[in-house]
């Protein structure tokens, strides 16, 4: 049965409401996961949960033809101390939807679920659609999509809804987080001492906040290397042993995570050692059709900063959605209702315009 849109919309943004009023962090999203399976067995559609993890076929799946994507997250963050309002209220006042994950990820979210089943029942598509509420997104978790990939059929291409204001982000950087140490030698403060490890660090910071690596990518720009925590000494008459940094590393794509690595542990004055090598940049050709598609309803492209569950795919993404990112992680989130309205409308024009022959 062909899908209502309008209705559809309005019921995504009640499910949005939902969403917020239940609280999700990283790892604890049980509640939301059962929220998102209600949506589809109300529409009478199978689904399955792995975990915290909800995804769903359409319904004339065919393994014969490839498969496109459509992913985001329903975890959150925890609210800041900035909220002046409550996180976990619903609330629309001048055509904004406030509330805790409304912007990041739960626009996008529901956006991409309502387009889902809009499609579900549609014959003849030449690409199968897969759905993935996915858990663990903000914490880079180990139940979340990455847990899920092995399970699902081969992905052709990916649509990752994050806020983007409906641009088609068709780039984004990766990151490596590098914990790093400076040494010195520990004395009473009374004395000298010519290997002091926060004199010493002095430098390394200069350092740090001059390199720059060489390669520049079209799309993303420049990687961009920043030292975020500093932590030394425990008590005042103590020159402490050593200084500990953290330094986020912002990767394009002309680089591999292990390269910028490489780099750093050759160039760096100072011990380094990464956390994590898996979280790459991702990128999809702007020839693309998908892309295509939406350059012909009048979208942008851009290269994101911003990190996405797009790290850990193995296919081409685009990650696209309402809601604008400057404004997830922040106080008093929200997104318009409109965007959620002009989402979802975008998304199953898009997916028309690459999808239906």
């Amino acid at each position: 049965m062909k899908q209502d849109q309008p209705l559809l919309t309005k019921n995504a943004i009640t499910l949005l409401k939902e969403l917020i009023a239940t609280p999700s962090f990283s790892s604890e999203e049980q509640q939301t996961a059962t929220i998102i399976e209600k949506w589809f067995a109300s529409y009478g559609i199978p689904c399955k949960r792995e975990v915290n993890n909800v995804y769903a076929f359409n319904k004339f799946f065919d393994k014969s033809k490839p498969s496109i994507l459509l992913n985001s997250h329903h975890d959150t963050v925890k609210p800041n101390s900035a909220y002046t309002k409550d996180p976990f209220l619903p609330q629309i006042e001048d055509g904004k939807l406030y509330g805790l994950g409304s912007n990041d990820a739960g626009g996008p979210l529901v956006s991409l679920i309502a387009t889902f089943t809009y499609f579900y029942e549609v014959e003849n598509l030449n690409h199968n659609l897969i759905l993935v509420a996915s858990a663990e997104e903000e914490s880079s978790g180990a139940y979340g999509l990455n847990s899920m990939l092995d399970q699902l059929p081969k992905i052709e291409v990916a649509i990752v809804g994050e806020p983007t204001l409906m641009q088609l982000a068709i780039a984004e950087k990766g990151l490596v987080v590098f914990d790093g140490v400076v040494h010195g030698t520990p004395s009473h403060a009374a004395h000298p001492n010519q290997n002091n490890a926060i004199y010493k660090c002095i430098e390394v910071l200069q350092w740090f906040k001059e390199f720059s690596f060489e390669k520049v990518s079209e799309v993303l720009g420049e990687v961009k290397v920043t030292v975020t925590q500093i932590n030394a000494g425990s008590q005042h008459n103590v020159v402490p042993a050593k200084v500990d940094l953290v330094i986020d590393v912002r990767v394009n794509d002309c680089y591999q995570n292990d390269e910028i690595v490489a780099i750093l542990h050759k160039e760096a004055p100072c011990e380094l050692i990464p956390r994590s090598i898996r979280l790459n940049s991702s990128s999809i050709p702007k020839e693309h059709p998908l892309v295509q598609s939406g350059i012909a309803l009048g979208r942008g492209t851009y290269g994101s900063p911003t990190l996405s569950d797009q790290s850990i795919l193995y296919c081409p993404s685009l990650k696209l959605g309402p809601g604008d990112s400057t404004r997830s992680h922040s106080a008093d989130e929200f997104i318009f209702v409109r965007e959620i309205e002009e989402g979802i409308d975008i998304y199953i024009k898009l997916l028309k315009g690459f999808i239906i022959q």
